[in-house]
């Protein structure tokens, strides 16, 4: 197989031949993993050339980005190394390239009234001109390479990131137009791009919400049928209107087990990333493993940071050996690998991922 047969066998739960390497390491992490390279790719060092061959595609181009003074919508004064998201979310803060690690600041906050919110800037995506990204993905699977597309964030973490989640939770419950405003104009666009990106060859989407906290729900399972599922399922269904082959993954940190019924329905593929601290992966796995497959497992807030590099190995062997030769299980740290990570414990979980294919 090569990596793009090896990934849609491993999603389909149909055997697969090697364990993709997926980490994402904050910048200091970053560094670690450089020092300890000394110049090679993951790829070289490890000469495990086939693990890692995931892309990402380009991203779809903005019309009006560019023109837009975000900080004309805080009253509150911002730092100079605020990052505002294309719809003016502000994160404040000198944290390299970790928008979760910055103070964020909300633009719509006070907004009072509907008419504000019907003018505010929202971004103008170029839905047109997108031939660059086909072009990008079909480079990548001339190489054997497969491609995984994100929108995350894709209804309610950008609504909340705009409205601001306190604010938006009572226009949910007692102004209603508001948020179904907000939430139809988030829920459009993410539509459009993933009909983009499923329509260019995109062999994985990554959606995603936060919607579980560390040890409950964010929402009422009925609150979440009534204002995310439809717009979820809306937006999947367009992914895979385009390409009826694309494999859908959803990302939501915390504990997410009474929505995942509701998660199949809506069409998803894979579940991410499953905290081991928050659910359990072989109570999930035993209740839903043959419809649904799973990315992550390997704890950040425990086993990554703070376990030693054989306690890393035992739990990559331990969850693969849970769904044994078929696969539906890509093996990963559940979130970003932050500061208290040691290089010895990222070298022991790819290991532990290498050996397991061997």
């Amino acid at each position: 197989m090569n990596a793009i047969e090896n990934i849609k066998s491993l999603y389909r739960r149909n055997g697969y031949e090697f364990m993709p390497i997926e980490i994402n390491p904050c910048p200091i992490v970053q560094k670690k993993i450089d020092d300890a390279l000394q110049g090679k790719t993951l790829a070289e060092y490890y000469d495990y050339p086939e693990g890692f061959q995931a892309v990402s595609p380009m991203g779809i181009k903005l019309k009006n980005n560019q023109n837009i003074d975000w900080r004309s919508f805080y009253k509150e004064e911002l730092n100079e190394n605020t990052w505002f998201t294309p719809y003016g979310k502000a994160g404040e803060g000198g944290y390299e390239s970790a928008d979760h690690m910055r103070r964020a600041h909300h633009p719509m906050a006070k907004f009072e009234t509907l008419e504000q919110i019907k003018d505010y800037p929202w971004p103008e995506w170029d839905f047109e001109d997108v031939d660059y990204i086909k072009e990008h993905i079909d480079q990548a699977h001339a190489g054997g390479k497969y491609v995984t597309a994100g929108i995350e964030c894709t209804i309610w973490e950008t609504a909340w990131g705009i409205r601001d989640m306190t604010v938006l939770m009572m226009d949910m419950v007692m102004d209603e137009e508001k948020a179904a405003y907000i939430f139809d104009k988030v829920t459009d666009d993410a539509v459009n791009r993933a009909r983009v990106y499923a329509s260019a060859g995109a062999d994985i989407i990554n959606f995603g919400d936060d919607i579980g906290m560390q040890d409950r729900i964010m929402m009422s399972v009925d609150m979440y049928r009534e204002w995310l599922k439809p717009r979820l399922s809306k937006v999947i269904s367009a992914a895979k209107a385009a390409n009826p082959d694309v494999i859908i993954q959803y990302h939501s940190c915390g504990y997410v087990e009474p929505y995942i019924p509701d998660l199949i329905d809506a069409g998803i593929d894979i579940l991410n990333p499953v905290q081991p601290e928050c659910m359990s992966f072989e109570k999930l796995y035993k209740e839903y493993g043959d419809v649904l497959s799973f990315n992550g497992t390997i704890g950040t807030q425990t086993t990554m940071p703070f376990g030693s590099p054989d306690d890393v190995r035992k739990e990559v062997f331990k969850n693969l050996e849970l769904v044994g030769e078929k696969g539906g299980l890509v093996v990963a740290p559940t979130h970003m690998l932050e500061p208290e990570v040691s290089w010895e414990n990222i070298d022991a979980f790819i290991k532990a991922c290498i050996d397991f294919s061997k």
